[in-house]
Order: C-alpha cells, then structure tokens, then sequence
C-alpha cells in the first residue's frame, strides 16, 4: 500500500475522474481522446499504487465505492489548486494581473463587497477579484476558489476560518414610514406590513417583553432583495447591520429602535480559505482590506448613531 502521497502518479488522476464521473471506461475514453486500453492501464497503475481498489466492477459498468468517493474529493481539490496554482504563476511570470476567486452570498455582495470595489481597485490595480456570489455553501478546492466569505459558526473542515465581525438585527424602514412610527408604542408595530421571518419577530418584540403574533406579509431567502423592499416603502424589517450600514449612512434606511437581536455564532462572518494559501500575497491583501474596511463600516455606523440615535421605543399601549 502506498504510504507517501507524493509518490502518487499524478498523470493517472485524469482517467480516474473521467471514470468516476461518467461510470464508464470507455465514456471516458471518449471524452479524454484516449483508447480504452490506455485508461484501463493508468487505473489498474493508480489502483496498484494506492493498494486498494477504486471501483466495484459490474460487468462492463464501474461503480466507484466509499473509499473511490474519497479519493475522487481530494483528486479533485488538489488537480483544481494545481491548476490555479499554474495559472497564477503563469500571471507572476509574464507580469500579468492577478485574479483571487471569491465566494459570497448575494446580499454580502450587493449590499456591501460591490459599493466598496472601487477602493480595493485603487488600492491593488494589480489584482483582479473574481466574485461567485452563490447561497450555497461551495466547495473551495473543487471549484477552483481561492477563499469564501461565510456567516455561521463553523468549523469547515480542511480551511481556515478567520473571524470577521458578528452583526446582530435591527428594525430598519425607510424614512418616510420611520417619520409615521415616531412616537406610536412599540405594540402596534405588529399591525404594521412586517417583511422577513415571523420567528425573527416574535424574538425581537420578546426583547421588550412583548408576546406578540406576528404575520410576515412577505419572506425572502435574499437578505439583498428584503433590503430593496424597505427601501421602496414595502414594510419594516429586520436585517443584519452590516448590510443596512450604507443605506443608514446614506439615508436611504432609518434605524427605528437601539434594540438588536443577536443571534450568538450566527450572527458572525468569516474568511474562509485553504491552509496552503495563507501567504499567497493576494490573500493578504484581501484580509487587510476586509479588515480596513470592516472598520471604515463601523466608524460609519457610529457616526450615524451619533447624529440620528435611534429613538426609545414605547413597549406597550394600544
């Protein structure tokens, strides 16, 4: 059994993709232009090398088993890492920009990354940032991403996880439904056009010793397209604050109460990325921009609370 890794034949990975993939040698001969014979060979080299078999042989169909499934993953992670590696070396090389792959959500991207680019432009025209703005949680290594911007308590296995900030909820609306409110007990806020999750509420209005019903009049998976609906005078919500920071500053949102709900480990973002890339430069770039920015947000938001505080929320009465 081979007990060094970097012994591997790494010229047999291809093939073994292909028939773990598509099921077949012969499909795989197809898509890789090689003949059956040849890829046959480099399984039963790979399969000889590793000392333990990769597929269960059905007739002419091969079905990958558990430890197959195993080898297919981290097959996939370092032929993916190889070939960002040879791509930025290939950019070092020839003085070309480079590019740094990132994942985030949507609404971390639209409500907060974008408005901020310009900076990180200004600051590193050498760097290109490649956004993969998904709501699923994506595979780094397999899909060929240098690092994820994340929110949740962790951990993920394989990557290191630097803590960014934890940003509670807070009731927003927009200024015209804020000036309404002003004033009106905390109680008739449910009788309000409430957006978001019905739970969110209850906890939120529980703060202030309030046991209410709630009825959302409508909910998104998309924190970005909620924020979009305040704004357009569409209902209260309660967002994380974070993403509400530019529309607070710029007035296009309004606080309406200093209470916040804070929901303890998911309330937090993280960098996320591969141990192996902790001092690719890009990398460092990003996690002192993101820090420098983090920051600059803060310092907005205070100022905010400073000029326009939140008013004190009456709890009861009718």
């Amino acid at each position: 059994m081979l007990t060094n890794m970097r012994r591997l034949p790494l010229n047999t990975l291809p093939a073994f993709l292909a028939v773990a993939r598509l099921g077949s040698v012969r499909a795989a001969a197809d898509e890789l232009h090689l003949t059956h014979s040849a890829v046959s060979q480099q399984l039963r080299l790979l399969e000889d090398q590793l000392g333990f078999a990769l597929f269960a042989r059905q007739g002419r169909r091969l079905r990958i088993n558990d430890a197959g499934t195993l080898m297919q993953r981290a097959a996939e992670s370092a032929l993916a890492q190889l070939d960002n590696a040879g791509q930025e070396a290939a950019a070092l090389a020839s003085g070309a920009r480079q590019h740094l792959r990132l994942t985030l959500s949507p609404s971390f991207a639209q409500r907060w990354l974008l408005p901020r680019m310009g900076r990180w432009r200004a600051r590193h025209p050498d760097i290109s940032l490649e956004l993969h703005s998904s709501m699923q949680l994506a595979d780094l290594g397999r899909e060929g991403l240098h690092a994820g911007l994340r929110q949740g308590s962790g951990p993920w296995r394989g990557l290191v996880a630097e803590r960014l900030l934890s940003s509670p909820r807070i009731a927003i609306a927009a200024p015209d439904m804020a000036r309404r409110l002003a004033g009106r007990p905390l109680a008739r806020w449910a009788d309000e056009p409430l957006l978001g999750s019905a739970l969110f509420w209850t906890q939120w209005f529980a703060l202030s010793g309030l046991a209410l019903q709630v009825h959302p009049v409508a909910a998104f998976n998309d924190a970005g397209l909620m924020l979009q609906a305040v704004e357009q005078g569409l209902g209260l919500a309660l967002v994380r604050t974070l993403l509400a920071a530019d529309g607070l500053r710029d007035g296009s949102l309004v606080q309406l109460s200093p209470q916040a709900l804070a929901g303890e480990d998911n309330d937090t973002y993280w960098l996320v990325y591969p141990p192996a890339q902790a001092d690719w430069p890009p990398l460092v770039a990003l996690r002192q921009w993101l820090a420098d920015e983090l920051a600059r947000s803060a310092q907005d938001l205070a100022a905010v609370a400073a000029l326009n505080p939140p008013a004190e929320t009456v709890p009861a009465g009718r």
